[in-house]
């Protein structure tokens, strides 16, 4: 499980950096949370980023669909819902370099869109 407690001055900026990506600030901060690539339950998440239930399944959500993240039940003894553990479901570098390439597709799209405006504007 996490070894982290709570968010360090080099986690705040990775997150501030995270979000002028156009990240929200939710999914910046969980994924920093995961970053160590241990596997981590939504309870922990949540203290750590100072987030809701509801806003880390939401989160989770997305980050599985951009398959980041894995998610895994375990089941509690006797009755109740079971605890959700998650894990990046690769290297954080991984993502970070996926988003890297995000950015440069949005650059290239701007600078493509501009060349175009200053041929129409001539």
């Amino acid at each position: 499980m996490s070894a982290k407690t709570a968010l360090t001055k080099k986690d705040e900026a990775i997150i501030n950096h995270l979000v002028q990506t156009g990240m929200s600030k939710n999914m910046a901060k969980t994924l920093v949370v995961l970053s160590e690539g241990k596997e981590t339950i939504s309870v922990v998440i949540e203290g750590i980023t100072a987030l809701r239930q509801p806003e880390v399944s939401i989160v989770m959500q997305d980050l599985r669909v951009k398959k980041w993240v894995k998610k895994r039940d375990i089941k509690k003894e006797g009755k109740g819902r079971p605890v959700h553990a998650y894990i990046l479901a690769m290297p954080f570098t991984k993502i970070i370099e996926a988003i890297d390439k995000e950015e440069e597709k949005k650059i290239k799209d701007i600078k493509t869109n501009m060349d175009k405006l200053k041929k129409l504007v001539k």
